[in-house]
């Protein structure tokens, strides 16, 4: 007997086929095309069980308008078009948590299906959300369905989102459950809004943090007999340990599809298989394109009204040039944060390569198509010595290759971390990236002077970098002397209604060489 598991994962709140930079609907991914492509999948499979593993509910402007704009209790409209698709399984992603404790609360109990979460912890110890496994009887196989969210959880989520909650390691987490599903269970799948910590055979590909435990995970809770995992974007259908694994991409680009081949005398796996159905081919689901319309169409409109207007350019063409040499957008961005938080040393990164600057007259849609995050804002006050150390962590961010500098492929691989590359404004430094990496920060000044080790400076960051974020231990909570609650992109918003006409301007405080 066959029994197919399919899966998406960080869908992010994308439901049409658009990434928002215009209004047209034709990229290959959206929930509408994995709503099609499901039902497609349905109707050729025997046993279908659908998961869906996390990051759905923050991510995309619609995610934001529905929560920041329209102030609404829950996303009701995300959440009818996950109950028209029929999923049997939820699990919670990191960013669920972006927008309060309560909106996730309200989601869930509008939802239809089952939510899992067996690592995050009340105050009694118990999971707060949902169960911490189910089991699931398929034609009399019994089928134990286990969830689990990545320990990032506590560095993405906003500042104050995870009071009263705590999150244990998802290895830790299946080592208590899975030998109680055991009793009761004959097939134990896991879903783990979480990735890998190590490539298949065995290397590190990332500082262990907890953030990723998939191989670990494999590697020492013996019973699994499915891993569906998530939350690095990748594209992953392969098995490891034997155990068949999928992580669908990201925006409902990939369903993927586990098939377990059981023997109904011994009801043992027998034989797996995996894969990712890419989902473009697929026509949109038009039943659920209807229902989401109005609020699309809406969201539109938002997007388009114009703001302002820029005295210059603040348009780019090539993310990387603006990393290596900076541009009027991004100091455009420091210039807000620095105004907003009453300081003059500010850090932001570009967070993505689809972002562009902005476009004369700025609209919302330029905003959040380039500013994708619902970050919120800090002030810290660290000393010359841990901004020195900061900025050699983001030097880190390059390489050279045939005498050129590139992008370094530890932030390519095994995830995209392009917003683990900051850019600072207020001082002035050279990165030499033909020195070794934690020597690379050359000529830092401050006010024309240079910086001491032990002088007391402000900075502004965004939450998850103030917090420590990216694997920033010279940054913490403790530091933290300041914070707002206002999403950047309203601060952004904020702003230009009060000053109509912006200069594009670059002082090029930053300099990127390689001799």
């Amino acid at each position: 007997m066959k029994i197919n598991i399919l899966t998406t994962s960080d869908t992010h709140g994308f439901v049409f086929p658009t990434n928002y930079v215009n209004n047209r609907d034709k990229m290959p991914f959206g929930m509408l095309k994995a709503a099609t492509c499901i039902n497609s999948l349905r109707k050729q499979l025997d046993n279908v069980v659908t998961i869906d593993n996390g990051d759905f509910l923050e991510g995309s402007p619609l995610a934001y308008y529905i929560a920041k704009v329209l102030n609404q209790s829950s996303p009701k409209q995300i959440d009818d078009v996950f109950n028209m698709m029929h999923y049997d399984y939820g699990i919670l992603g990191n960013h669920e948590f972006n927008y309060g404790v309560n909106y996730l609360r309200n989601t869930i109990n509008e939802s239809n299906r089952k939510f899992l979460c067996a690592n995050i912890l009340n105050e009694q110890g118990t999971p707060a959300f949902g169960k911490a496994y189910d089991i699931k009887n398929i034609n009399g196989i019994k089928v134990g369905f286990l969830g689990l969210t990545t320990q990032g959880t506590n560095k993405w989520a906003n500042y104050g989102n995870l009071n009263g909650l705590k999150i244990i390691s998802a290895v830790a987490a299946a080592k208590k459950y899975i030998p109680i599903m055991k009793k009761n269970a004959d097939i134990i799948v896991v879903s783990y809004h979480g990735g890998f910590e190590r490539d298949f055979d065995g290397t590190l590909t990332d500082r262990f943090s907890g953030e990723n435990e998939s191989y670990q995970l494999l590697k020492e809770v013996k019973g699994i007999d499915a891993l569906v995992t998530g939350h690095q974007h990748r594209k992953i259908a392969k098995k490891l340990f034997g155990v068949p694994v999928v992580q669908e991409g990201r925006r409902g680009q990939y369903v993927g599809k586990i098939t377990l081949d059981v023997n109904t005398d011994n009801k043992k796996v027998e034989h797996s298989s995996t894969e990712l159905v890419a989902t473009g081919k697929y026509s949109l689901d038009q039943v659920i394109k209807e229902r989401v319309n109005p609020i699309q169409n809406s969201l539109n409109e938002w997007l388009d009204k114009p703001l302002a207007k820029i005295d210059g350019c603040m348009k780019f063409s090539d993310p990387f040039k603006v990393r290596l040499n900076k541009n009027s957008f991004i100091q455009f961005v420091q210039k807000v944060q620095m105004d907003k938080m009453g300081v003059d040393i500010s850090a932001t990164a570009l967070f993505n390569n689809e972002a562009h600057g902005f476009e004369n007259p700025i609209t919302m849609r330029n905003i959040i198509t380039n500013y994708v995050y619902p970050n919120s804002l800090s002030v810290l006050e660290i000393d010359g010595k841990d901004l020195k150390q900061a900025i050699e962590i983001s030097a880190k961010y390059f390489s050279i290759e045939n005498n050129q500098i590139v992008v370094n492929k530890d932030f390519l691989y095994p995830k995209v971390r392009h917003y683990n590359y900051d850019m600072y404004e207020g001082i002035d430094y050279v990165i030499n990236v033909s020195q070794p990496v934690g020597s690379r920060v050359e000529k830092l000044t401050y006010h024309g002077k240079e910086i001491d080790k032990n002088q007391k400076l402000r900075i502004v960051l965004n939450q998850y970098r103030a917090s420590g974020g990216g694997h920033f231990p010279m940054f913490s909570d403790a530091k933290i002397i300041k914070s707002d609650p206002t999403p950047m992109s309203q601060v952004i918003a904020e702003y230009l209604k009060s000053h109509k006409l912006i200069k594009a301007e670059n002082n090029h405080n930053f300099k990127i060489i390689k001799k």
